[in-house]
């Protein structure tokens, strides 16, 4: 399961540095699939979804920070808990009830992002 970012957000940015998939964006920023990742040219995603890599994408949020579910693994590859939850401060990390992944589809998609993972 993705984690999502709640409106209790205070835009402190102290998550998006500690995403090891660079999947966290500050509101209304654009954001890649490229970014942080090994993902280039055209891909077809786990989930079937055909995209450009590199081709900016629209905000989820213009308001506060964001996480894309499609990046996002949990850390799960990288870390033992996921790094966002463990440093907000206000606890506005949490998961996503609407993007529920199992731990083997998670490590799939940090595998498909990183090729030397």
């Amino acid at each position: 399961m993705a984690i999502i970012i709640t409106d209790e957000c205070i835009n402190c940015g102290a998550c998006e540095p500690e995403c090891p998939n660079t999947a966290i964006y500050e509101g209304a920023d654009d954001w890649r699939y490229a970014d942080g990742t090994d993902l280039d040219g055209d891909v077809v995603l786990p989930n079937g979804k055909q995209v450009n890599a590199e081709e900016a994408q629209e905000p989820i949020s213009d308001e506060i920070y964001y996480i894309v579910p499609d990046k996002c693994t949990e850390c799960q590859g990288f870390h033992e808990e996921p790094q966002c939850a463990a440093v907000c401060p206000v606890d506005c990390c949490v998961p996503d009830e609407d993007h529920v992944e199992t731990e083997e589809e998670l490590l799939a998609k940090q595998k498909f992002m990183h090729n030397d993972a």
